[in-house]
C-alpha cells in the first residue's frame, strides 16, 4: 500500500510536466464535442489535474459552474490548485463509476482521456447519463490504437517484455474500436452518438515525432 500510495503521489506530481501539453491540445475537441454553452453546468469525470474543467470555464463563463471529480485525491489537491482561483469551479475526488450526484444533475459530462483507464466502462458511461439532464450531451475522449498514439510504441514494448502489464495495455486502447465505444455509448442510453477522430503530430522530449490520434464519441441524453 506504501508503494501504491507514493506512486499515486508521483504520478500526480509529475503528471502535468509529462502529459498536459499531449493532452491539452485534444481539449478543444472535446468541448465542441459536448455543445458546451455559457451557464452550463458541467461535470468533468477522471479530470486529472483540471486542464478541461479549466477549459471548460472559460466557455460557460462565470454564471456557469464546472464540477471537476477523480477517484485519486492526488489528482484533486493538483486540479484543485489549478481551479482554486476560479469562480464557479470545484474539485472533488468521486469514482467515475458511482457518482454520488443526483440525477439529472448536470447539463454537461465531459471525460478527457479517462473512460479507458474505467475497470468497467459501461458502468461509468451509465453512471455519465443517469446525471445527465434530458437533452443535455456528454463527451468523452479516449486513445485509439498503440500504433496511433504518441506514446504506443512504449506500451507495445512493455507488453512484450512484462506480460503482467500486456492486459493493462490492452485495456487502455480497447475503446480505440469505434464499434465497441459506440455499443457502449448506446448501452448506456444515449443517443445521436457522434464518433470522429482528431490526430495532432508531437515531437517529445527524447523522443522522435509520434502521431497522437484519439477518438471522441458523445451523445445526448
Amino acid at each position: 500500500m506504501t508503494d501504491e500510495l507514493a506512486f499515486r503521489r508521483e504520478a500526480a506530481a509529475e503528471y502535468d510536466h509529462a502529459f498536459s501539453h499531449v493532452s491539452a491540445h485534444f481539449v478543444p475537441f472535446l468541448l465542441r464535442a459536448a455543445r458546451l454553452a455559457p451557464r452550463q453546468r458541467v461535470l468533468d469525470v477522471a479530470t486529472g489535474t483540471g486542464i478541461a474543467a479549466e477549459a471548460a470555464m472559460d466557455v460557460i463563463g462565470r454564471e456557469g459552474s464546472v464540477v471537476a471529480t477523480d477517484i485519486s485525491p492526488e489528482m484533486i489537491e493538483k486540479a484543485r490548485q489549478r481551479l482554486g482561483r476560479t469562480p464557479g469551479a470545484s474539485a472533488i475526488v468521486e469514482d467515475g463509476q458511482a457518482l454520488s450526484f443526483p440525477d439529472e444533475s448536470f447539463d454537461t459530462v465531459l471525460c478527457h482521456l479517462g473512460l479507458m483507464f474505467f475497470p468497467d466502462p459501461a458502468r461509468g458511461l451509465s453512471e455519465f447519463h443517469r446525471v445527465l439532464r434530458p437533452g443535455g450531451w456528454a463527451a468523452a475522449s479516449v486513445t485509439t490504437s498503440p500504433e496511433r498514439s504518441y506514446n504506443g510504441t512504449i506500451s507495445l514494448a512493455v507488453a512484450r517484455h512484462l506480460p503482467s502489464a500486456a492486459a493493462a495495455i490492452a485495456h487502455r486502447f480497447s475503446l480505440g474500436d469505434e464499434g465497441r465505444l459506440r455499443s457502449l455509448l448506446e448501452g448506456a442510453g444515449f443517443r445521436d452518438v457522434d464518433i470522429s477522430t482528431e490526430a495532432y503530430r508531437f515531437t517529445l522530449p527524447s523522443f522522435d515525432a509520434y502521431f497522437g490520434p484519439f477518438e471522441r464519441g458523445g451523445g445526448s441524453s
